[in-house]
């Protein structure tokens, strides 16, 4: 359990190890950010488990259990974000040598694109889509059903790779500019501005701004190089049709009429603020204070009310490591019935990113209280490491406490947190 709250003026934090309890503070000197930093070194709270290739599991490959056994498996996603950490504090060999082996695997797979766009395939199965989880070191697909209809994790890696070359740190050869071609074919074929994926949470399949929105992201990334694509008026009008639905929809996630779907509030919509920026200041203003009012928690920051991945008591309801993260995007009822209201698990990866985003705001505005927003979130994202200094997905009620799920270290919430605490050190530096 965490030590008592450390009050702050944004508001009181749990912090759950006592060594980095007595080095929080309202306001950091540069000093103070790199005793943080160097202490987090010491202990290994920044380590990245990385495959020969370059690739990263989802979490810690030396689990003392089998419970992460299927978080060994690459993430598309989880990848990109992780590479990015990297590419952010100064690591660009190890962000271009995760960008070009992504870009391998895919062009191993490419018949999952052209099948789609030649109409072959049914892109109302998931399983016929390109696969966005995989194993990593064979670049193989994995020969289990999941909800592979994911445009957000497609368009994370388009949207890094593009903004790799953009930005000097890697040359596109000309099997690399097919890749992109190929991509925007993709995306324009399943009408990303109103498919229905089953976007960053993997779950009911329904029509996501924050995969409307990062797609766009990525086709807008790709307009700042030229000569890459066959047919770069195609991709300014499929800019133009994600931008339109993004009017439509924030700042909501979804607004389709069946409550299944719909849905006012979820903190994937922080993403298309950082690192995306393909919002406006109104939406991402209406987006961060939906977040804070409705999701953010005493320790964390809920994905959607209600959620019910790692809802109270979650392993009493499923026991092993391999039915905790099954496929549940057809069969959420099943999960939802376990559900108590307000009892949503609250994830760590959300915090760092708010922090990020108003040290976005404090570069521009020279704000004092955007600086202090950053510090107030920076303080949560270090709060919630573990006593044996890991980063975990999440916190969730088990017997009435709140405790970690069972991946830990999460590597997404690493990557976020080293993001934060980089753009903290620029700000207190400057």
């Amino acid at each position: 359990m965490p030590n008592a709250a450390l009050s702050f003026s944004e508001g009181s934090i749990l912090v759950h190890n006592a060594s980095l309890r007595s080095l929080l503070r309202e306001a950091y000197s540069a000093q103070q950010i790199h005793d943080i930093r160097a202490l987090l070194v010491e202990k290994g709270t920044l380590e990245f488990p990385v495959f020969e290739n370059g690739l990263f599991p989802a979490a810690a490959l030396d689990a003392p259990s089998g419970a992460t056994a299927p978080y060994r498996f690459v993430w598309l996603r989880d990848n990109v974000y992780i590479a990015y950490s990297h590419y952010v504090n100064g690591q660009v060999e190890s962000a271009v040598k995760n960008v070009r082996t992504l870009a391998a695997y895919f062009m191993k797979h490419r018949q999952r694109f052209t099948d789609v766009i030649t109409g072959t395939s049914d892109a109302a199965d998931p399983m016929q889509r390109p696969h966005v989880r995989f194993e990593g070191t064979r670049l193989e697909e994995v020969d289990q059903k999941w909800a592979h209809a994911q445009n957000d994790a497609l368009g994370y890696f388009l949207w890094l790779l593009c903004k790799l070359a953009a930005e000097g740190a890697m040359t596109l050869d000309e099997p690399l500019r097919a890749l992109i071609d190929l991509f925007v074919k993709y995306f324009s074929a399943v009408s990303f501005w109103e498919d229905e994926d089953s976007g960053h949470w993997e779950e009911v399949r329904k029509i996501n701004a924050s995969s409307i929105g990062v797609v766009t992201g990525a086709l807008r990334e790709l307009t700042r190089l030229t000569g890459v694509v066959s047919d770069e008026r195609r991709v300014n009008e499929l800019c133009e049709r994600g931008e339109g639905a993004l009017r439509t929809i924030l700042p909501a996630e979804c607004t389709q009429a069946d409550p299944k779907q719909s849905r006012p509030y979820d903190a994937a919509l922080l993403f298309l603020i950082y690192p995306m920026d393909v919002v406006d200041r109104q939406s991402a203003d209406a987006i961060i204070a939906n977040v804070v009012t409705h999701l953010r928690r005493e320790i964390g920051v809920c994905r959607y009310l209600g959620d019910s991945y790692w809802a109270a008591d979650y392993k009493s309801h499923f026991h092993s490591g391999d039915d905790r993260t099954r496929d549940f995007s057809d069969d959420m009822a099943a999960r939802d019935s376990i559900l108590r209201p307000g009892q949503e698990a609250q994830w760590c990866i959300f915090d760092p990113i708010l922090s990020a985003i108003h040290g976005a705001r404090y570069r521009q505005s020279g704000d004092a209280s955007d600086l202090r927003r950053q510090t107030f979130y920076l303080n949560r994202s270090l709060a919630h490491i573990t006593e044996d200094f890991r980063c975990p997905e999440l916190y969730y009620l088990e017997g009435g406490q709140y405790v970690t799920g069972d991946h830990v270290p999460l590597l997404w919430t690493q990557a976020n947190l080293w993001v934060a605490l980089s753009h903290l050190e620029h700000a207190v530096r400057t």
